[in-house]
């Protein structure tokens, strides 16, 4: 059946017998009469201009039949059918009203007069001629555009007042008898407003008739939303203020300012969006007419402004938080008025005072938040808070020391009394403290130094919070609040190191990692790591808490090592097959093994201690390790082997995460760490021959490899060539594109540190002999897998050989750079010809400017390693056969478009590759230019007979457009 109506819609005349259908009233079934209206749909928007007038009448006549029918109707259409009804009317006005049908609204008009079925689809006809001529959401090309603009001008001049009319008879016949009629109409007013004439709507007739409705239970809402729109049109401030202003006395004098005797909270957040409109109208007025210096109308605006913050805070501090929200734009607004005046009155800090309290109210959770599982509703309850939390911003930049003194003010008398509030007070208090953090201005998080009065009263705060045991609070969220804060002010430890001790043990203990909620578990895992790492454990532990606590270094690495027992449950890997839950998942157990690392290579122990001490937290890792790889390739059921094999790269990312304790002030040699990561190296590697679950266990030892790099440096090399062999083994295109970067840093690793030296290079000569090794063996791995077949179609096998053939290049690229000729040179004349002809085809057959570029720059760079007098045998033949005509054929493909920056960057690297030939052979190059290759594409004279190497990169745009005019 589509397909026939398909058929019909795609017919040139079948569109005619739907017209009938639907002037006739022949079909019943409602989906045959909605396609006959997608037929009808279709034929007026792609094919009217084709039509011939007495067609263009007959799609006329059709809709007013169809209109006609369904005033007789006793039952109207269904909603689907009328609304596809007034897309088809709405496209035929904008096809023909300008032209065809001006009349269209006065016939229409003249037809449905008051009949209700008439009138719903004459309301909906406007609405949907708004969403195609109006709406600003909707993209135009400039020709709609220009017609949209010739239409609504036409509509002012000749039907706008009659449509208005029409509209006030509407809402005034069918306010009773028809409401659903009454809030259509008034959609149909909002939509309008804003393009035609003001004083057609905001008139005493219209606007009686407006405030009436909003007593009307049915109504009210959709008045309101008119009134808002009705206050948003954009018109001169002094009349903005006017009109809002009237607008408000009416209201006010009506009751409607009287919120807390109104009961229907959805009325009211519709309410709250048009104070909000309103005051937003009164703050841009204010703003216009004081740039233009009208200090007469500014003030009186701003009096207009000052006269609703009464009414701003009753809606700002409603429990709805829907209809608090909706006025929060007004007061952020208010408050930017108050950030510019010159100096605030008695009033206005009244003002700021009482929005302080309301938002520090609004802030507080209610009993219903699901803290565990939260949903939609604490999710908006979330993005709720971030909106208060903008009017606190703008508080602080207003009045900070009003801000600093309301917070210190609620925070105070909260702590005194923590044990017997309610979870939600403290919790806000705590968050007050924190939100002070981004909202009063500070260099670098330093809140503890500076303004005396800023950082005594927040300094005093912290005091309180770190000492009043508050973090025994038995809630979930208040736990949260307190930790993050703590984290938030690390700071505030340097001034007093004392709390440091209470504060880990916090940490440590039921109040955090061993907390009764996951949620709070999970997130003070994170915080304790960033706890431990910025307070940096701890040389600040040692130099001054030491002091402060008269306790002497032996006692602190103590402590320290106390802190490590404390922890060393969260640093067992758990089995697979345990079926306990744990405390910790492994993402937080991350964390966990990285503040050990840290606490570790930061204590003042003696070398032997930590290497100990590195031991006892990597040597149970690595037994698991060796217990759980020899159980895995005897598991039979694939589930089972995943677990294993995700439990493995969990011990191999814990290790890895430990290391980044290290730096450059504290290596892993210099904390006598070596042996130890060399032993975790030796036990991981194995994982690589696992015949199952290959893809995660390379994965992870290869992440692995790429942190010993860093942090062994040349005691990692002895183990990366049977690691190599290994992931060479087998592989897929996504295994070689993550190895290449391996194998490319240790390539730039060991160049760099060489290139530093102005000796013999030992380093480089260790790695140099593993490259030579792993090249080809990797080159042959890349071939191969770049050689399978795939379907014309499967665009996700050729964008990842694509990526593929990139990493390859960049990997040639990396070894021609990093000062190791022999590395290629070695290879063998045949390898090294067959993996030059690679970078040639790279550069002239794939349209792929990304990798055209890498092929050029290493083109360059073996004509500058081997294109001399003293360079490799037969290269210079290879450079005249195979890179000169590359650097020309290249640029003259089709795909090759100058239009890309990508494909410029490739000309360029092009030209300079021909430069480097220059620079190599000399007047050699040039001769061969001009008396044989140039000459062999037929080019004129006066390109063929280039003499310098400087205009090579003109020279190529030149050459590239004069041959693609020849077409050659």
């Amino acid at each position: 059946a589509m397909a026939y109506f398909e058929q019909l819609k795609e017919s040139q005349d079948a569109w005619e017998v739907c017209a009938e259908a639907l002037a006739k009233g022949i079909y019943s079934d409602d989906h045959v009469k909605f396609f006959c209206f997608q037929v009808l749909e279709h034929q007026i928007k792609f094919r009217h201009a084709g039509l011939s007038a007495v067609q263009q009448q007959l799609i006329r006549e059709t809709l007013m039949k169809w209109l006609q029918c369904q005033l007789m109707n006793t039952q109207p259409e269904k909603p689907f059918i009328r609304n596809k009804a007034a897309q088809v009317f709405a496209l035929t006005f904008i096809m023909e009203y300008l032209t065809l049908w001006p009349k269209f609204f006065f016939d229409i008009l003249s037809l449905v007069g008051l009949n209700p079925h008439g009138v719903d689809i004459y309301l909906r006809t406007l609405m949907a001629i708004d969403a195609e001529v109006v709406d600003r959401d909707i993209l135009h090309t400039p020709e709609e555009t220009r017609r949209n603009t010739l239409i609504k001008d036409g509509m002012r001049e000749q039907c706008i007042p009659h449509l208005v009319e029409s509209w006030f008879q509407i809402l005034q016949t069918y306010q009773q008898s028809h409401p659903e009629l009454t809030c259509q109409c008034l959609e149909v007013v909002g939509a309008y407003v804003s393009w035609i004439d003001l004083n057609l709507i905001a008139n005493d007739r219209f606007v009686n008739l407006l405030l009436s409705q909003m007593s009307v239970e049915e109504l009210r809402e959709e008045a309101c939303d008119c009134l808002f729109e009705i206050v948003n049109k954009g018109m001169d401030p002094v009349d903005k203020t006017k009109l809002v202003e009237s607008l408000c006395q009416v209201l006010q004098s009506a009751g409607f300012f009287n919120v807390e005797q109104e009961e229907d909270v959805d009325f009211l957040a519709k309410f709250s969006r048009l104070v909000n409109g309103m005051g937003q109208s009164l703050v841009l007025s204010w703003t216009k007419l004081a740039k233009t210096g009208n200090v007469k109308a500014a003030a009186e605006t701003l009096q207009a402004v000052e006269s609703k913050v009464p009414l701003l805070l009753q809606l700002l501090v409603h429990e709805d938080d829907d209809i608090s929200a909706n006025i929060v734009g007004f007061c952020y607004e208010y408050l930017h008025v108050l950030k510019q005046l010159p100096q605030l009155t008695d009033q206005q800090k009244t003002n700021i005072e009482a929005i302080m309290l309301a938002v520090m109210k609004k802030l507080t959770y209610d009993d219903e938040y699901n803290f565990e599982n939260e949903g939609e509703d604490e999710a908006m309850f979330v993005e709720y808070r971030k909106q208060l939390k903008m009017l606190l911003d703008r508080l602080a930049q207003v009045s900070p020391e009003l801000l600093l003194e309301a917070v210190r003010r609620v925070f105070t008398n909260t702590m005194q009394n923590w044990q017997t509030a309610l979870f939600m007070e403290v919790e806000v208090a705590i968050r007050l403290l924190y939100m002070l953090g981004e909202a009063l201005p500070a260099s670098h998080g330093a809140h503890f130094s500076g303004d005396t009065a800023k950082t005594s009263a927040l300094q005093d705060m912290m005091r309180t919070l770190v000492s009043c045991n508050v973090s025994s609070y038995q809630h979930s969220s208040v736990s949260l609040e307190f930790f993050e804060t703590v984290v938030r002010y690390d700071k505030f430890f340097i001034v007093e190191p004392q709390h440091i001790p209470n504060v880990l043990m916090a940490f440590l203990d039921q109040r955090g990692l061993r907390h009764n909620s996951p949620k709070v578990r999970s997130r003070v895992a994170y915080l304790f790591s960033r706890f431990v790492k910025t307070l940096q454990c701890l040389s600040r532990f040692l130099s001054v808490t030491s002091v402060l606590l008269s306790v002497d270094s032996k006692h602190m690495n103590a402590f320290i090592e106390d802190i490590l027992t404390r922890i060393q449950d969260l640093l067992e890997l758990a089995p697979p097959e345990n079926g306990f839950p744990a405390l910790l998942t492994s993402d937080d157990q991350l964390f966990i093994f990285e503040t050990a690392g840290v606490l570790i290579v930061n204590a003042e122990s003696p070398v032997e201690r930590k290497q100990a001490l590195m031991r006892s937290l990597l040597l149970p890792l690595m037994d698991a390790f060796r217990l759980l790889l020899a159980k895995l390739p005897q598991e039979t059921e694939e589930e089972r082997q995943a677990a294993l094999a995700d439990c493995l790269s969990h011990a191999v990312g814990f290790a890895s995460r430990t290391s980044k304790a290290f730096s450059n002030k504290q290596t892993v040699k210099q904390c006598g760490c070596t042996e130890v990561y060399r032993d975790c190296l030796q036990t991981f590697l194995p994982a690589l021959s696992c015949p199952v679950q290959r893809g995660v266990l390379r994965s992870s030892v290869r992440s692995f490899l790429h942190r010993m790099i860093i942090c062994l440096e040349e005691e990692v090399l002895p183990f990366v060539p049977a690691a190599s062999e290994h992931m060479l083994k087998d592989c897929e295109a996504k295994d070689l594109q993550e190895f290449i970067p391996l194998i490319s840093q240790i390539t730039a690793k060991f160049k760099l540190i060489d290139n530093r030296l102005f000796l013999p290079l030992p380093r480089q000569r260790q790695v140099s002999p593993f490259l030579q090794q792993v090249f080809m063996p990797l080159v042959l791995a890349i071939f191969e897998v770049l050689a399978r077949p795939a379907e014309d179609n499967d665009q996700a096998a050729a964008l990842e050989k694509q990526m593929l053939r990139r990493s390859y290049f960049t990997f040639i690229q990396t070894i021609t750079g990093s000062g190791m000729n022999e590395v290629m040179a070695n290879q063998g004349a045949e390898n090294i010809e067959r993996v030059v002809f690679t970078i040639i085809q790279g550069a002239v057959d794939f349209p792929d400017p990304i990798a055209q570029k890498t092929c050029f720059i290493i083109l360059s760079k073996l004509v500058e390693l081997w294109g001399g007098k003293d360079g490799m045998v037969g290269f210079p033949d290879f450079i005249y056969k195979h890179i000169v005509p590359a650097c020309f054929l290249a640029p003259l493909k089709p795909t090759f478009d100058l239009s890309d920056a990508q494909t410029v960057l490739t000309l360029s690297e092009c030209a300079l590759t021909l430069k480097m030939i220059h620079l190599k052979r000399g007047p050699e190059f040039i001769q061969f230019l001009q008396q044989e290759y140039l000459p062999s594409l037929q080019v004129s004279p006066e390109i063929s007979q280039v003499r310098h190497p400087e205009i090579f990169l003109p020279f190529s745009h030149l050459f590239l457009q004069t041959e693609k005019n020849l077409n050659i």
